[in-house]
């Protein structure tokens, strides 16, 4: 094989591999960085005229099943790092949703009142969300 032809298929393959090394750490960062946006899509926004699961826990108008999959991503965006802020407050909030939601699972009387503390959008949003670029 001629010397050109080598050196043409050495960086063919080796911006090949570059680009699949950044395609799936993309892919995984996005897949690791997605709970807390899956968690906030499913259970705390709904079509017009229909209320978000979140409301539904609120009220305590949820199913039970309602409740196992909100707790269930709860958990899964409580292990993640937040998007912005301060780590142990993430922890913070996170734990205090994701216990609220087990009291609300559970049945105990408290756990819609606590469910209700816990879900405090603006309490969370304003210190790890980050702002939209406009």
């Amino acid at each position: 094989m001629k010397p050109l032809v080598k050196l043409a298929l050495l960086v063919v393959t080796g911006a090949t591999l570059a680009a699949l090394l950044a395609t799936t750490a993309s892919a995984a960062d996005e897949a690791k960085a997605s709970a807390a946006k899956v968690a906030m899509q499913k259970f705390h926004k709904a079509p017009k005229d229909v209320d978000p699961v979140c409301k539904k826990i609120s009220e305590g108008k949820a199913s039970k099943e309602e409740v196992a999959q909100a707790l269930a991503s709860y958990k899964a965006m409580a292990a993640e790092k937040p998007a912005m802020g301060d780590e142990a407050s993430w922890k913070e909030k996170s734990l205090a949703l994701i216990k609220a939601t087990e009291a609300v699972a559970a049945g105990k009387p408290d756990g819609v009142a606590q469910y209700k503390a816990a879900v405090n959008c603006k309490g969370c949003h304003s210190v790890h969300k980050p702002q939209a670029k406009k």
